[in-house]
């Protein structure tokens, strides 16, 4: 792991956005891996100003999304379709038909996990996917059980999930209990890996994710064990590991 240290979140964001700007401009045909929150909107956003000065080309570039809310239209305002069309692909020349996000309407779910998978492989895999850390160690909506994931599939949300997405609606009642996402092992096999992570609220978890044993009860760890992984946090998320 290359843990780089940022002073807050404005800069946390500088440094993950140089990092997939490099990705882009070395490879700008490359498949970048998305991820929503609160986390990487700071990212986009710089993304999206050097996109305006010139400096990024988006045309050649395609996306896979991590995961998508089941049960939400892509034209609601907390679909992760949504919020990558606000935050990042309007904004930018990225052609929407190499956008590629989990259909929540879909209500089949291994017929749209196998859709997706097949989806992600048919570009070759992923060069660089960036990641946010849940509050329990999640990565995508992969929740801590007693397993790693291997493959995209459907998964339950935890109440802690739950709980921490609901200022993004209306009441607790609207948070859908359901998402795609893609699996442990298709995360895994991205060939780079960008975790971005801010705030002490996630220094406990963050602590254990780097020096914790790699458990599906914290499911970002596994992140131990890829053979490239860089990881942007700030002075607050690192708070715990001062020594490192």
């Amino acid at each position: 792991m290359k843990l780089y240290r940022a002073k807050d979140y404005n800069d946390m964001s500088r440094k993950a956005a140089n990092i997939i700007s490099a990705q882009i401009i070395m490879k700008p045909s490359c498949v970048l891996g998305l991820a929503t929150g609160s986390s990487p909107i700071g990212t986009y956003k710089q993304l999206i100003e050097w996109y305006n000065k010139g400096d990024l080309d988006f045309s050649q570039v395609k996306t896979a999304n991590l995961d998508e809310y089941k049960g939400l239209t892509r034209d609601n305002d907390q679909s992760y379709y949504y919020f990558m069309r606000e935050n990042l692909f309007r904004h930018v020349n990225i052609d929407e038909a190499n956008t590629n996000i989990p259909n929540g309407m879909e209500p089949d779910a291994n017929k749209e996990a196998a859709r997706y998978e097949e989806i992600i492989k048919s570009l070759g895999g992923v060069d660089l996917q960036l990641l946010g850390l849940g509050h329990n160690g999640h990565i995508g909506f992969n929740e801590p059980s007693d397993i790693f994931p291997k493959d995209t599939h459907i998964v339950d949300l935890q109440e802690s999930t739950i709980e921490a997405n609901k200022r993004f609606f209306a009441s607790i009642d609207e948070v859908p209990r359901q998402a795609y996402t893609m699996g442990i092992g298709t995360i895994m096999r991205a060939k780079k890996i960008l975790l971005i992570v801010s705030g002490a609220e996630k220094a406990d978890i963050l602590y254990d994710v780097i020096c914790g044993p790699v458990t599906s009860k914290v499911p970002a760890s596994i992140l131990q064990l890829h053979p490239d992984v860089t990881i942007v946090a700030d002075e607050a998320a690192l708070s715990k590991l001062e020594n490192i």
